[in-house]
């Protein structure tokens, strides 16, 4: 296993840590409905995360796409939870349409890993 693939792992394992703390978090607040969104986007992704990295290092899908695809989905889940709890708990976002934009971000690399997966391997 490369070096990308343990940074990914350990980048895999913090959001998941990150998204049961602001599942907690949720559980105890009052209208803390984005803290929840935030928290299924990181546990969801962080899993997108490992079997991504695990599919690319057994040559299942093609391993740099794949890469790329778990590089987009630790960036754009980020993004997204990130402004979604900066606004619950600042009261304010990242930046103009970060959450749209790891939305949308999470669309493409799902597509990317779509593509990974039936890119001639070589």
């Amino acid at each position: 296993m490369n070096g990308p693939s343990r940074l990914l792992i350990g980048l895999a394992a913090l959001m998941g840590a990150c998204g049961v703390m602001l599942a907690a978090a949720a559980a105890h607040l009052a209208d803390a409905s984005r803290l929840s969104a935030a928290s299924s986007m990181l546990l969801f992704h962080a899993t997108a995360v490992l079997a991504t990295v695990a599919l690319a290092d057994r040559a299942m899908v093609h391993a740099r796409i794949g890469i790329a695809a778990a590089v987009g989905f630790v960036v754009a889940a980020s993004l997204f939870a990130g402004d979604l709890s900066l606004r619950q708990y600042a009261g304010h976002g990242l930046f103009p349409m970060a959450a749209p934009t790891g939305g949308t971000l999470l669309i493409l690399s799902w597509l990317v890993l779509a593509i990974a997966a039936v890119w001639p391997r070589r």
